[in-house]
């Protein structure tokens, strides 16, 4: 089984100013001469942590992590004005060539599997390869899913907390009610649906309780940004068409991909790793039998490692041809 590398310092961090006022966070560690990988981070307004580097080796790859507009420590902290995926697709394009890097793997989970896709899609030609965890395919079905009604069956003492910020009359439409809250000028009541929000995720996110997680997520920065701007980004759709993303998988035959999922996720249920693999055959799909949402579980770390090493051998090999 294997492990995480260990911890890196970065070499090299700057801000990035995209559309007024946002102002992107970004780093880089590992070799400077190394593989270029971008890690797209989840949330969306979930932020990196320094552990996000170590799914890559320092040796053979330029590690570069990013944090999305108004996540992390990217500023203004949460803000949901001129923020969307189409800008975040373009804040990518603006990283990529402030960096000078030609062409990058690109590398992420959860909602950074959607955005890491979307990105894809639109420059196909731009990335060298696809490492996909917990995929997300942001349908209406999938959002419904855990802000509504699904994961609530599952996790129901959790699901309790969850409700209780909101009154019974507007718990019909859960993301409608946070959203409200989320966006009021009411501090308090704006703190505790963000902090209501997020740990209802963290306790879903993996199949074995992990109270570390939980209180990552009960962080009240972390909290704060991650809450509104999926709050924001759900109830604008993920600012995509229907089905956007397994309409135009075709666009990612050429692109070397795994696809890794716990068969326990109940944040992104595997039925959505299942449908794109249809879509993008040519991906190789591994789902990990005893995991849940999180890339910090043994058996999906693994595979995910496994992925950065076998990709980084083909890109070696197919360079010395």
């Amino acid at each position: 089984m294997r492990k995480a590398f260990p911890a890196i310092r970065p070499y090299r961090s700057e801000t990035i100013a995209v559309t007024t006022p946002h102002k992107l966070y970004v780093e880089e560690s590992g070799s400077p001469e190394g593989i270029p990988v971008l890690f797209v981070h989840g949330g969306p307004g979930g932020g990196t942590r320094t552990s996000d580097r170590c799914f890559f080796n320092p040796e053979k790859y330029r590690i570069i992590l990013f944090d999305q507009r108004g996540s992390g420590q990217s500023t203004p902290h949460a803000l949901l004005e001129n923020n969307n995926t189409q800008a975040l697709i373009e804040d990518i394009e603006t990283i990529r060539t402030s960096l000078k890097i030609d062409r990058w793997v690109v590398f992420g989970g959860s909602w950074g599997s959607t955005l890491g896709l979307l990105y894809a899609q639109a420059y196909p030609e731009l990335v060298m390869g696809l490492i996909l965890r917990g995929i997300f395919l942001c349908r209406d079905e999938d959002i419904h899913w855990f802000y509504q009604k699904g994961a609530s069956h599952i996790f129901p003492d959790y699901w309790q907390h969850y409700l209780q910020v909101i009154p019974p009359a507007e718990r019909s439409d859960m993301l409608r009610a946070y959203y409200k809250r989320l966006t009021g000028d009411n501090e308090i009541e704006r703190m505790a649906a963000a902090k209501a929000w997020s740990i209802w995720e963290g306790r879903c996110a993996t199949l074995h309780s992990n109270d570390a997680l939980v209180d990552h997520f009960a962080n009240p920065h972390l909290a704060m940004a991650m809450a509104r701007i999926e709050c924001h980004y759900f109830v604008n759709k993920a600012f995509i068409e229907p089905d956007q993303i397994l309409n135009n998988a075709y666009r990612l035959k050429d692109i070397p991909g795994t696809i890794v999922h716990g068969r326990y996720d109940m944040v992104c249920p595997v039925n959505q790793a299942f449908a794109l693999s249809e879509a993008w055959p040519e991906a190789q799909l591994k789902i990990i039998a005893d995991a849940g949402h999180s890339s910090g579980e043994p058996g999906t770390t693994d595979a995910l490692i496994a992925a950065t090493e076998n990709l980084a051998h083909q890109i070696t090999l197919k360079a010395d041809q």
